[in-house]
């Protein structure tokens, strides 16, 4: 027995990576649409190049991307054409409050998501919601310093409030906030957060950490409210850490680093601070402030399901002077067992399984892959047809891999949707050329192109996956 008669097979986007239109229909200015691409991007992402505005050196990808905005009819029906049983898709936070901390939500900006949702209900996609996908008010950056203001948790309620209602009865998935541990690694893009000179740049972000647990947890209860039928997720940019030799030295570094991602699941779907991280945080003099009324909060709200994003593993040392490779925010000792991607991640679908495995033990919670691609350059010809095999190879083994989990090792899985099944612009890198889809964009990294869409190989293979419900991968 393989997968469930209803597991749910899809594919996932960004709005800051496809809609474009950053300034269409009363939409504010976010921190997303200000990521450049080139050699500033990481700077940005990370709060320590201040970029508060566009200038005249830099290309922005996430004015335009894709323009999904006004192309997303012809989009949804390519993915109902591959047969699509779940479409995941995030909220643009200023299309529906411009600044953030408006009282009554942007009219144009909730038509637009309704008539989005409308549009895969109409070929039976049900629509999954990813509630803040980076996407953070600029002004609320301006005025409140982003998620380290507790202010913030009370304006995410309002935007929470506003879709809940609008979309009731036709939306029954959501996730809170998308890969909600990228804030260690990327707080501008995660958070907000620009951090000033001197400024006590881990206590802050445990602090912003803390009110984005707050909102989660507030926006699981009034979902619930509002309708009982509505399943509430989080997020974890995931994988497997493994140490980079037996020295027990090496064990506890990886249950160390393990740790510091499980942490962030480990409140939202337990409802508490784990004793390991607050005897951390003391030591370091950087616990947040935690009111009795947030402890209740956390407890009684946990999330629903536990969602993911698999894209490799990583090993660590505790040997300080060992040699590290960095790309795409991604720091890891080498791990010779596994080749590399051309942005430099290693390739692992057994580290898929183990993944897996190791969220549901700790879990028992359902599990639902919301992100997991290969980007890659991809040729096309003057057709814009691509014969991507290697893309084929990639989601053949890791697929495998995920029906090993469920099927061998008995995993509850309800879903996978591929990262991004149309070509959109990277998080980490801002590129166009940094390709996932199984449609081809004709757009590179500065913007020229005529954006038609054409199918890559790969677009039929996956219908025939989702087809056989995962029974035929050849």
């Amino acid at each position: 027995m393989g997968f469930r008669d209803d597991f749910l097979w899809g594919g996932a986007t960004a709005a800051n990576q496809c809609e474009g239109a950053y300034d269409v229909d009363g939409r504010g200015l976010a921190n997303v649409d200000l990521c450049p691409v080139g050699e500033d991007r990481v700077a940005v992402i990370t709060g320590r190049k201040k970029m508060f505005d566009f200038d005249d050196d830099h290309f922005y990808p996430a004015k335009e991307s894709i323009d999904m905005y006004h192309r997303y009819k012809e989009d949804i029906a390519l993915f109902a054409e591959m047969g699509f049983k779940v479409y995941r898709f995030s909220i643009g936070w200023t299309r529906i409050f411009p600044k953030g901390d408006e009282e009554k939500p942007n009219e144009a900006g909730l038509k637009f998501y309704e008539d989005l949702i409308d549009e895969c209900l109409k070929y039976k996609i049900e629509p999954l919601i990813t509630i803040t996908h980076f996407d953070f008010p600029m002004h609320l950056i301006h005025e409140y310093g982003g998620w380290r203001n507790r202010k913030v948790v009370d304006f995410y309620q309002n935007l929470v409030r506003a879709i809940f209602t609008r979309f009731k009865g036709k939306v029954k998935y959501y996730l809170t906030f998308n890969e909600i541990n990228v804030i260690l690694a990327a707080p501008f893009m995660g958070a907000g957060l620009y951090f000033e000179e001197g400024e006590d740049i881990e206590k802050t972000m445990y602090q912003a950490i803390h009110h984005e647990f707050l909102a989660s947890a507030y926006a699981t209860k009034i979902a619930h409210e509002i309708d009982p039928e509505i399943k509430v997720g989080c997020m974890l940019n995931s994988g497997t850490i493994y140490p980079a030799t037996s020295n027990p030295a090496d064990i506890f570094e990886a249950q160390k680093t393990a740790r510091d991602n499980f942490f962030f699941t480990d409140v939202q779907v337990r409802g508490y601070y784990p004793t390991y991280k607050i005897k951390e945080l003391e030591r370091k003099g950087i616990l947040p402030e935690i009111s009795e009324e947030d402890k209740k909060i956390l407890r009684e709200n946990p999330v629903d399901f536990v969602s993911i994003s698999y894209y490799t593993t990583k090993t660590v040392s505790a040997d300080k002077d060992i040699k590290l490779s960095e790309s795409n925010l991604q720091v890891t000792v080498d791990n010779p067992y596994l080749e590399r991607t051309e942005w430099g991640w290693q390739v692992d679908p057994l580290g898929f399984r183990t993944t897996i495995n190791e969220i549901y033990d700790r879990y028992q919670k359902p599990i639902f892959v919301v992100e997991n691609g290969l980007g890659a350059v991809d040729k096309a010809d003057e057709n814009g047809y691509v014969d991507d095999d290697y893309r084929i190879d990639f989601l053949r083994d890791h697929i495998k891999a995920m029906k090993d989990a469920v099927e061998l090792d008995g995993a509850d899985v309800i879903g996978y949707t591929t990262w991004g099944p149309i070509d959109l612009v990277s998080a980490s890198t801002g590129e166009m050329s940094k390709r996932y889809g199984f449609i081809y964009v004709d757009r590179d990294d500065y913007g020229k192109g005529s954006l038609k869409r054409t199918k890559k190989k790969s677009f039929d293979w996956y219908k025939k996956v989702i087809k056989s419900n995962g029974e035929d991968l050849d």
